[in-house]
């Protein structure tokens, strides 16, 4: 690790971010943690940098459903952004040990097995998943299961 927070890619469990999901995504809400990730989950994960995916480090994701056998998962980030089609802000939650507000970037879906996950974090609230699944409908075209 440098000095940065940065760790190089790891040989497993990395995640890798996926430039098109096509509208068969599902999003549901269906946290329990159990060990086994979950949408409606904050688990950690290694994601690459977008400018460098070599480079990455840990970080929290928000679970959101699933695409064929594998998670679709969202990036958390205490920056966010003023673009509503990249960034929604989600507020603090106990998946960061400051407790400080909490942002969902939109635009970078990340796929990843159970595997993948270093550890879960905490469930984000129902009605705050429900805000997530509304813009992810939006922007992407996914459905939501009721």
């Amino acid at each position: 690790m440098n000095d940065h927070g940065e760790d190089p890619r790891p040989t497993r469990g990395a995640v890798r971010e996926v430039y098109r999901v096509d509208r068969a995504a599902t999003l549901s809400y269906s946290p329990d943690l159990d060990g086994l990730a979950d949408p409606g989950e904050i688990v950690w994960a290694w994601v690459p940098y977008e400018e460098d995916p070599e480079r990455g480090k840990d970080r929290p994701l928000l679970v959101v459903g699933r695409h064929k056998r594998q998670l679709l998962a969202m990036m958390l980030s205490s920056r966010g952004g003023d673009d509503p089609d990249e960034w929604l802000e989600i507020g603090p939650g106990r998946w960061d040990k400051e407790n400080r507000v909490s942002y969902l970037r939109l635009d970078r879906v990340f796929a990843l097995d159970e595997d993948d996950i270093r550890r879960e974090g905490s469930i984000l609230d129902g009605e705050r998943f429900v805000e997530v699944a509304l813009a992810l409908k939006r922007i992407h075209g996914w459905s939501t299961t009721r």
